[in-house]
């Protein structure tokens, strides 16, 4: 029970309070100075400020020339960031601007892409991960989608006013007498006898395949909505067309602004008989003649109006 006699007697009593907070608040003050310094030669380090800087890649822009003592940037930016960091005036929409993808070089281009598709690498959805990075080349994909689209629209617009102008198909017993009678397309979807619907679905299986068949032929070469229908050697040209590179250049033009034309025409037609439960050329029938009451008060507009 004895302390040993190298222990002195003030080493064996206890520590006061007050002298413990003291000692203990002394080491976190340099505990604090000590992180101070740290960060302050951490921060000294990085002195110069970083920037972001775009690579243009393929848009045929070199990047600027890096210095040699400036500290190496590695850029985040992404091939959309470096459409629009470079974006110029839209033909389209003169408010507006269009990415550096869109420069005019395509037949049709006239800058006209506010959402920014063109600035996203896509490819052919049939040649997996490779296509769609964009084997065929992003454009090139893109009006290959807008063709298509478009000439199925232009049908489409064509079955909408057909019936109501020339009439519909004459039925049977076996289909129904009025299985074609209907002049909204809407209703006669669900009115044709399901087999003439798989006629049409079996035959345009056949053209999507015999177009996705082309293009895995042609590969990086291939043509925009080429069916090797028209003019050209190796191609079905039923009507014997020949026109020269300048008129050629321009009916593809033409068709290109009928797609377009007929992409929105279709959605209005589709939305009106969807309002109305009538064709469209019924509705413009109704409105082009004269009201009820016409022969009772005679017509409420001058004449030649």
């Amino acid at each position: 029970g004895e302390f040993p006699l190298s222990v002195s007697a003030a080493q064996a009593l206890p520590i006061p309070v007050k002298t413990q907070f003291t000692h203990v608040k002394s080491k976190i003050v340099k505990m604090k100075l000590a992180a101070l310094a740290l960060l302050a030669g951490s921060a000294s380090a990085y002195q110069v400020t970083p920037t972001m800087t775009f690579s243009l890649g393929k848009f045929g822009k070199k990047a600027p020339a890096k210095a040699k003592a400036a500290p190496k940037v590695i850029s985040g930016s992404s091939p959309s960031a470096d459409a629009w960091a470079n974006a110029g005036p839209s033909t389209a929409l003169p408010f507006a601007t269009a990415p550096a993808t869109l420069d005019g070089s395509m037949l049709g281009d006239v800058g006209f892409d506010p959402l920014g598709f063109s600035t996203v690498p896509v490819g052919a959805w049939f040649k997996g991960f490779d296509g769609r990075e964009g084997t065929l080349g992003d454009l090139t994909w893109y009006r290959e989608a807008e063709l298509i689209h478009g000439r199925i629209a232009q049908l489409a617009v064509v079955g909408f006013l057909a019936p109501g102008l020339f009439g519909t198909l004459p039925g049977n017993e076996w289909t129904g007498v009025d299985a074609y009678s209907k002049t909204n397309p809407l209703e006669a979807f669900s009115a044709v006898p399901g087999l003439a619907i798989l006629q049409i679905f079996l035959f345009m299986t056949y053209l999507e395949v015999r177009r996705i068949n082309i293009i895995k032929e042609e590969g990086e070469n291939y043509t925009p909505g080429d069916l090797r229908i028209g003019q050209g050697e190796g191609r079905w040209n039923p009507f014997g067309l020949e026109y020269s590179p300048e008129a050629y250049e321009e009916k593809q033009l033409q068709e290109l602004k009928h797609c377009r034309l007929a992409m929105i025409g279709i959605f209005g037609l589709w939305a009106q008989a969807q309002a109305s439960g009538v064709g469209a050329i019924e509705q413009l029938s109704a409105g082009l003649t004269a009201p009820d009451y016409y022969a009772k008060a005679g017509y409420f507009l001058p004449e030649g109006i």
